[in-house]
């Protein structure tokens, strides 16, 4: 027989009681926004398929800063579009690329913030693809001193954090050594450890330039069906160096999510994907959804899951709104 002494309605009684029992908390300073920085680009231009999101040119990105910053948001991971590509994908290291010019034009701005750059080779290649290639095949050792050298370039250029999404295997290791010989052991590495070969990805390689010439990144990025796989791809990176570690996409994977944040003792972040953001917005356009709620609702479930950061190209409306 039900014991009608409980009452799990009292605790539902107010906002006030409401707040005060809420197990899940999100803040502004777990966001971290995504910006893209395009060369050669005056002012910022929007991305069609991302509503209110933009490529952003240098002055174009120190606005976007600030209006982090106002909004009380703390980090910022960038995305570099450069004008020119090649096979190597050489803009990824130029002292004078697209996102070490960004870096230093920040670090001179003395913003408060931390300075995330994504690391990989698929934003600087000709062909799209995220390492050097033989044909058609995506080289993995002959790749990672490549990813090393860029790494070391946005550290030396002001980043706070470097952050390799390229999928290879053993490139942890590979950036931490050339991080420490270099004289940067102190920049810590945020690994796309668990990165699922998703079609929730397509507004992104849109706003990159980034989608592959031909066939697609499933030698490299994990199944969609698999879920022990990515234990296996954490631990790896852990035991490389890695400071932190991803799950990506978060919305469609919080299963995953919840069980790295059980397996790993090192802080997990959910990168909330360029699709996930888009599908929100195209809704709430149409005026299925009340746009506010769901995002907040979104972002509390990637917490609930387990996150300790989040990145999502929602982070200003988010942190102003949980804020």
């Amino acid at each position: 027989m039900t014991d009608r002494t409980v009452r799990h309605r009292r605790l539902r009684e107010n906002a006030v009681l409401r707040e005060l029992v809420r197990e899940t908390e999100l803040r502004p300073q777990d966001l971290v926004w995504p910006l893209f920085v395009a060369e050669g680009l005056e002012g910022r231009e929007e991305i069609a398929s991302m509503p209110g999101q933009h490529r952003h040119g240098l002055d174009s990105l120190l606005r976007a800063a600030e209006q982090a910053v106002d909004a009380g948001v703390r980090s910022l991971i960038l995305f570099g579009v450069p004008e020119r590509k090649d096979a190597e994908g050489s803009g990824a290291w130029a002292e004078d690329g697209i996102v070490q010019q960004a870096l230093r034009a920040l670090r001179d701005r003395g913003f408060p913030l931390l300075l995330m750059t994504d690391v990989c080779l698929c934003e600087y290649t000709d062909h799209g693809h995220c390492g050097l290639l033989d044909g058609e095949r995506i080289l993995n050792d002959a790749t990672l001193p490549l990813l090393a050298r860029a790494a070391v370039s946005h550290a030396e250029a002001g980043a706070d954090l470097v952050a390799p999404s390229d999928m290879m295997d053993f490139r942890v290791g590979a950036l931490r050594a050339a991080l420490d010989e270099a004289g940067h052991e102190r920049v810590p590495i945020l690994s796309y450890a668990v990165k699922y070969a998703s079609a929730y990805y397509g507004p992104f390689r849109d706003a990159a330039g980034s989608a592959p010439a031909f066939g697609d990144r499933r030698s490299h990025q994990m199944d969609p069906g698999n879920r022990r796989e990515a234990l296996r791809e954490a631990a790896a990176d852990v035991a490389e160096g890695a400071d932190l570690v991803m799950v990506k996409p978060a919305l469609a994977y919080l299963d995953v999510l919840a069980d790295v944040r059980a397996a790993v003792d090192v802080p997990v972040a959910a990168y909330n994907v360029s699709g996930e953001y888009a599908m929100i917005e195209a809704a709430a356009r149409q005026g299925w959804i009340d746009r506010e709620r769901v995002l907040l609702e979104t972002l509390t479930a990637m917490k609930r899951a387990g996150a300790d950061l989040i990145l999502t190209y929602h982070a200003v409306d988010a942190a102003r709104l949980a804020g």
